[in-house]
């Protein structure tokens, strides 16, 4: 049987039973529905997933830090690498070497003190932390109530929600409901605080001290090693005004647990004050130098597939670097689980569907088996009829898939859209967490189309076995 004449008269029997092959393709589409949606929905969250990190900096950002940071050596390191004692620092200079390395975006040093601020004469400690032109398109600062720093060197401040509570004096309580970030903004913006800080100054050479003497604004004394004599530093308490500009919801800092920032300033202005910093004290020896010591440098690079690459570069040089590389695959993996269970669950409902279109078949050969008698007698093989059933069935499951993903995607639209509403009416920004990409489609479609055909391998072999004697005495 050629396919056009297979065709015809495929679709002419499904129309003779319009009614029964309907309700067994609408079984399909909801099938079908049911599995889109479960999977559009695992695809859509872990896309979320990833926008977040990579907005949040976590997966193309590389943090490096110096061997002589006793606190990041491990054995490890120990082995592979040489000596903290013997081992660089991380210096402006070195920032700049990293900054110059291939894939390589940009490179910040990680400037945080903790100090006070004062805001209407009333003390808060806090830590404060500097943040670079970049930080502007972190996924924290997309709902920020204000502005974003005017300038790099801009004498401005943005607090973090909890921090705000503080200086208005709204520390939430247990069961009573959040202050919204707009109500913290409307009475913040435009005041000014006052930031207390010590700042580090250096000197060319030190006075000669004998015993035990110190100098009232010396953090040092002269040393026995006559090369570091002329090493010496001041510690200057200072005071800079500051002017509110906006108030963040989101913490930006999330990742660091009790060393994160509360507020934070623009970098180029942190760096023009000489705030004094841990490794002021560790790098005694450069007392005398005006180039500041890092703790760490936050390298962000130009793709994620290039962390590797980087890390290891940066490695070579003699530092320690760290990136999320390795939780992001664990968290892809966890996405694949999830995706294989919805997929299962969104499949129950296919299974039903399978039942459906063996009994719809099941009923056709009781019906037609005069017709087939009559088509194996004038010259029709076994093959032609089961091609004939399986015409019908991959024709079912074809319709049934196409109606099935367009009626997902709706599904999706429309719960998308309702939660939505939900968070705007919570104060949250709206999400799109529902994803049906072009290959999900095409993966129902065909998925449908084999279910389709896996169910009609019964009722084709049992037409298909059909004596066309008895076939035609069938009344």
């Amino acid at each position: 049987m050629k396919l056009p004449d297979l065709t015809e008269l495929a679709l002419r029997n499904l129309r003779e039973s319009v009614l029964r092959n309907s309700l067994t393709t609408i079984g399909i589409s909801v099938g079908v529905a049911s599995l889109v949606a479960m999977l559009s929905l695992g695809i859509g969250l872990q896309q979320l997933a990833s926008r977040r990190l990579m907005k949040s900096g976590l997966f193309d950002t590389v943090v490096v830090t110096s061997r002589r940071d006793l606190r990041n050596f491990n054995r490890e390191e120990e082995r592979n690498g040489p000596a903290p004692g013997e081992s660089r620092i991380l210096d402006e200079p070195t920032r700049r070497e990293i900054e110059h390395l291939p894939n390589v975006l940009e490179a910040y040093p990680d400037i945080r003190f903790i100090t006070e601020l004062r805001y209407e004469d009333k003390p808060h400690l806090t830590t404060v932390a500097a943040l670079p032109p970049s930080a502007r398109s972190n996924d924290a600062f997309e709902t920020v109530q204000g502005q974003f720093f005017s300038s790099e060197l801009a004498p401005e401040a943005i607090l973090q929600k909890a921090f705000a509570e503080e200086l208005l004096g709204k520390t939430p309580k247990a069961g009573v409901d959040e202050t919204s970030v707009a109500e913290l903004t409307a009475p913040l913006l435009g005041k000014e605080l006052t930031m207390r800080y010590a700042q580090r100054e250096a000197a060319s050479t030190a006075p000669a001290q004998s015993g035990n003497e110190k100098s009232a604004n010396d953090n040092s004394a002269a040393p026995a090693d006559q090369s570091l004599a002329g090493a010496a530093y001041s510690v200057v308490s200072r005071e800079q005004k500051l002017k509110i500009v906006a108030v963040a919801d989101l913490d930006p800092e999330s990742m660091r647990g009790p060393t994160r920032a509360r507020v934070f300033l623009p970098l180029k202005l942190a760096e023009s004050l000489h705030v004094m910093q841990p490794t002021d004290l560790r790098e005694i020896s450069r007392a005398a130098s005006d180039q500041p010591v890092y703790s760490s440098v936050s390298v962000r690079v130009k793709s994620p597939s290039q962390i590797q690459t980087v890390e290891d570069a940066v490695k070579k040089m003699g530092f320690n670097a760290f990136s999320i590389l390795d939780a992001s695959k664990s968290i892809q993996q966890f996405f694949k689980v999830l995706d294989v269970f919805l997929g299962i669950f969104g499949s129950l409902a296919l299974a039903v569907a399978f039942i459906g279109i063996v009994n719809t078949l099941v009923m056709a050969i009781l019906e037609r088996r005069r017709e087939i008698g009559i088509m194996k007698a004038i010259g029709a093989s076994d093959g032609d009829v089961k091609r004939l059933f399986f015409a019908e069935a991959g024709a079912m499951g074809i319709l049934g898939g196409i109606v099935g993903v367009a009626l997902g995607w709706a599904i999706g639209q429309v719960i998308n859209l309702g939660t939505n509403i939900y968070l705007k009416s919570q104060s949250f920004p709206p999400e799109h967490f529902w994803s049906v990409p072009w290959w999900l489609v095409a993966f129902a479609v065909v998925f449908s189309f084999f279910v389709s055909l896996a169910a009609g391998l019964y009722p084709a072999g049992r037409a298909a076995r059909l004596d066309p004697v008895q076939a035609l005495r069938y009344e």
